[in-house]
């Protein structure tokens, strides 16, 4: 897949100047990654949070360096690449908009940290009023879903299968978090190039 065109900062949507409502978030995080794309786009792509990320390599740092979200080498590169083979334009955020340390790794967030966060994403579709909200893994699943009161037992048993969420306005369309994507893709019985295809095709019936 061809690497993916990195987004022009001016499209950083800050929705604060500043947030401290999570304390051992504030603690962590270099900077707040706030959500990046066009304020008309299609489709908003929800991860979870952002990670580490790495201030050593040029471009690709990751959000928590950049301030944008999905901006890393890794999944914020694939995800990215993912949308843009669809033929989809995107704006990118997460549930959780600063990165959750544990030492030097990534942990998930709290309930609580994610119930902070939550008016923020809410803002965001609003702003944005997408066709379709893409949520890439379960942790950000369970997040938009929560919108509507709504758990989730199985992840895996909603991925590729779009979710009706008239709270948010949208359709939720959960797809596997791009850091895990080789492990379960042929457990749900693709093959990588089946998955995107799918992918392009359950966004093309949605918008």
């Amino acid at each position: 897949m061809p690497d993916p065109q990195f987004p022009a900062p001016a499209e950083r949507n800050p929705l604060a100047a500043d947030c401290r409502r999570c304390p051992a978030l504030v603690e962590a995080r270099e900077r707040i990654s706030w959500g990046v794309g066009p304020a008309d786009a299609e489709v908003v792509v929800v991860g979870e949070a952002p990670g580490a990320g790495d201030p050593e390599v040029e471009r690709w740092q990751g959000g928590n360096w950049t301030g944008m979200a999905y901006t890393s080498r890794h999944s914020g590169r694939r995800v990215r690449a993912t949308m843009e083979r669809a033929g989809v334009e995107a704006y990118f955020t997460n549930a959780v908009k600063c990165y959750p340390a544990d030492g030097e790794s990534n942990r998930e967030p709290t309930d609580e940290e994610r119930a902070n966060c939550r008016p923020y994403l809410r803002e965001e579709i609003e702003q944005i009023d997408p066709a379709c909200v893409v949520a890439t893994g379960g942790h950000a699943t369970r997040s938009l879903l929560a919108v509507e009161g709504r758990s989730v037992d199985s992840f895996l048993d909603l991925v590729l299968e779009p979710q009706d969420c008239p709270t948010l306005g949208a359709p939720v369309l959960p797809l596997l978090h791009p850091s895990y994507r080789e492990v379960w893709v042929a457990r749900l019985g693709y093959s990588e190039e089946a998955y995107l295809d799918t992918v392009s095709d359950r966004l093309a019936e949605l918008l």
